[in-house]
């Protein structure tokens, strides 16, 4: 079930960047199991030998240290907590040998009516420092939530919501969660409500679908930095946290501002790609595609790649990014407004 976690932690952190005069570079994940329970991997560089104990919380910011949840030997390298509660969120501290210690959580968050919903914390800068877990979050269309994903919401205290879609988008199908600030920045996505009707009648193939992606990418970069600008506005005041950036399928537009965001905090490029690319993880195509079984092989085909986030989308992104400005920074700073006050706020915000 679970990856191979030398390939999860891609980039979380390199081998120079969190060694600190002989404290250990630790690597962690987690991820809830088909059942609900939390299965916690860890490496440690240099290998350590010893315990780990692991505390559980119902916020990251605050942890009873009294009893930890189970101990394990550092050799193992996983552990299980077993949980019967699916609509509260844990965080876990873990604690090597009493002296070290790291923070983690699942970042794909499960919903029932809710895809691509995930957390941006864990990452690391090269600097050894990590973005805060339960501050911002990614989604998919929220215009559909169960009751239990209300709860599931309620439960990670969301303050603010992003609305990436446009205006056709939310007029269609509105966000009705009333516990949260919803602010509107409709980035264009071409004339995206007539896509799935065109798909289905086979008047737009893959080709038509990925060279429509590419379009819209470009535009982000050519076209829409003034909302752009907004959105990093909001993560400049303290009251919006935590902040939920959300759009149709949660990687697209929510894709690219997340990208954005990363690179203002000084994420590596690396790790905001995989970020960028664990969408596909997290969106089940027949969810959207119930019906796929009656469709034809070109819809079929035409439907995985509009669905799917696509590496090269991304790097057109940045490539005309450093063409036109010479570095992401650049263009943070020229095109967004992003100066290093503003941006030294969002970091005391968002890294440990």
């Amino acid at each position: 079930m679970f990856k191979n976690i030398t390939y999860i932690l891609i980039g979380l952190c390199s081998l120079t960047s969190c060694i600190d005069y002989g404290k250990p570079e630790i690597h962690t994940i987690c991820q809830q199991d088909d059942v609900g329970n939390y299965q916690i991997k860890w490496e440690t560089v240099p290998e350590l030998e010893g315990t780990v104990n692991i505390y559980v919380s119902a916020t990251p910011d605050s942890f009873v240290m009294d009893q930890p949840v189970t101990t394990a030997n550092i050799s193992d390298g996983v552990a299980t907590y077993i949980s019967d509660d699916n609509n509260s969120r844990p965080y876990f501290k873990l604690v090597f040998n009493n002296q070290y210690s790291q923070i983690t959580a699942s970042r794909s968050i499960s919903m029932d009516s809710v895809q691509n919903m995930r957390d941006l914390g864990g990452y690391f800068d090269p600097d050894g420092k990590m973005t805060r877990w339960g501050k911002v979050y990614r989604s998919g269309d929220l215009s559909n939530l169960s009751k239990d994903d209300i709860k599931r919401l309620d439960n990670l205290h969301i303050h603010t919501i992003i609305d990436l879609r446009t205006d056709s988008e939310v007029s269609r199908e509105p966000i009705h969660y009333k516990k949260a600030n919803v602010i509107h920045i409709p980035i264009p996505m071409g004339h995206i409500e007539d896509v799935p009707t065109l798909i289905r009648e086979e008047r737009m193939l893959k080709g038509d679908v990925n060279v429509y992606l590419e379009d819209c990418y470009l535009q982000f970069v050519a076209n829409d930095n003034a909302q752009w600008n907004k959105v990093l506005s909001i993560f400049q005041d303290q009251d919006s946290y935590p902040i939920l950036l959300t759009c149709s399928e949660g990687k697209d537009r929510s894709g690219y501002a997340s990208a954005l965001l990363l690179s203002l905090l000084g994420i590596p490029e690396e790790t905001m790609m995989s970020d960028y690319m664990a969408s596909n993880d997290d969106i089940d195509i027949l969810r959207y595609a119930s019906d796929a079984d009656t469709m034809s092989t070109n819809v079929q085909e035409a439907v995985t790649i509009l669905l799917t986030a696509n590496e090269s989308l991304m790097k057109i992104c940045l490539q005309k990014i450093k063409k036109e400005y010479g570095s992401m920074d650049s263009y943070l700073k020229k095109e967004l407004g992003m100066n290093e006050k503003k941006t030294n706020h969002i970091k005391r915000a968002l890294l440990y």
